[in-house]
């Protein structure tokens, strides 16, 4: 009889212990730790100018002390990131503060022209400023009608000039000249005027309109086309690059459902892209209203209403603020009010026309939602 005896089955071998991976949450500094070590900067730096300043018998630097505070606290940020999280984690933070640093000294100029016009402005402001001329005012009192409604009206003369132009001229260079001579001929040209100094464009106003007209010649029309030479090429490359932006394939989609390109260019990329642009137009906008020099060779100087843009001279804020701080007279502050107020005027004007075009560039955007 035989006996048949099963083997045992093979043992496997004992499986090792799994390490446990590190996670990542691991040596990972604490969310409040940047604002802890710029707060020990800040302290540190102006415990430091403060004995200096005490020493010296001198006043607090707080220029130093804010250069003094944020390179302290990259050196903290940088070093102590570092050892706690890492070398790479380390560079981040460094080039993070790095980044939030240019931010705050490009910040710094920005509030300091705010906070100064608003505060000196706000002494000049009242009733009869918006609602007189300087017709017959000498000294106190008088305002800037005036030169309200003459900024309004030239800004929207170069606007109907410039705006038409520099779009079609957008649309060209992307949509039809593409490759061409004439197109890069174009773009040289734009990006030169780009860079013409502003008394450029009014000096060439004059001379067109002295030609016609002979020497001595002001008119608000001359002051809208001196802007409209400085506008044409912000609108033409801004709203180059937008109607860049707009993908080919929106395009070729409607070619192929048989629209003709005229009207793909005006219902399908046009509407796509008339947030960019409207931005860019009104960075143009932006770029002309405050200008001084072309207006003064051009609009001149005037202390009556005048609602004729192509008769007589027409006064704007800018050369408004600038007259009443060159010559004053007495007394002296009347004049300087004036010319902040002025200021504060004109500030309030581009903020409310960047306003309206957030508005329509809402509207008139193309909506995502079904």
């Amino acid at each position: 009889m035989t006996v048949i005896t099963s083997a045992a089955p093979p043992q496997s071998p004992p499986e090792a212990p799994l390490e446990e991976s590190p996670r990542l949450t691991s040596g990972h500094l604490p969310t409040w730790s940047p604002w802890a070590l710029l707060g020990a900067s800040a302290v540190i730096s102006a415990l430091l100018f403060g004995i200096v300043a005490m020493a010296e018998g001198s006043g607090f630097n707080i220029a130093a002390w804010a250069v003094v505070t944020a390179v302290l606290y990259l050196v903290l940020i940088t070093i102590i990131s570092s050892l706690v999280e890492g070398r790479r984690k380390g560079v981040d933070r460094l080039v993070t503060g790095v980044v939030s640093v240019a931010f705050a000294i490009a910040m710094v100029p920005l509030v300091s022209v705010a906070v100064t016009v608003v505060v000196n402005g706000v002494a000049g402001i009242s009733a009869e400023f918006f609602t007189s001329s300087m017709r017959n005012v000498v000294g106190e009192g008088g305002g800037a009608l005036h030169a309200i409604v003459g900024t309004l009206l030239i800004t929207l003369a170069a606007a109907v000039i410039s705006i038409p132009i520099g779009l079609f001229t957008a649309i060209y260079l992307v949509e039809y000249g593409a490759g061409k001579q004439l197109a890069r001929g174009i773009t040289f040209l734009v990006d030169v005027m780009t860079g013409i100094p502003s008394i450029v464009a009014g000096l060439f106003a004059y001379a067109l309109f002295a030609l016609f007209f002979g020497p001595g010649i002001r008119m608000g029309i001359m002051g809208s086309i001196a802007l409209a030479v400085l506008m044409i090429p912000v609108v033409v490359r801004s709203s180059e690059e937008m109607l860049r932006l707009v993908p080919n394939e929106l395009r070729e989609a409607s070619y192929a459902l048989g629209v003709p390109k005229w009207l793909t260019i005006s219902k399908v990329v046009l509407p796509t892209s008339i947030a960019g642009i409207t931005t860019g137009i009104m960075l143009s906008i932006s770029r002309v209203i405050g200008e001084t020099a072309p207006l003064l060779l051009t609009a001149g100087v005037a202390t009556s209403m005048n609602y004729n843009l192509f008769d007589g001279r027409m006064m704007t804020l800018p050369v408004f603020a600038y007259s009443q701080y060159m010559n004053q007279g007495i007394p002296a502050s009347a004049y300087v009010d004036r010319a902040w107020a002025a200021a504060l005027a004109l500030i309030v004007i581009v903020m409310v026309l960047n306003l309206i075009a957030r508005l329509v560039a809402k509207v008139f955007s193309p909506k995502l939602g079904r």
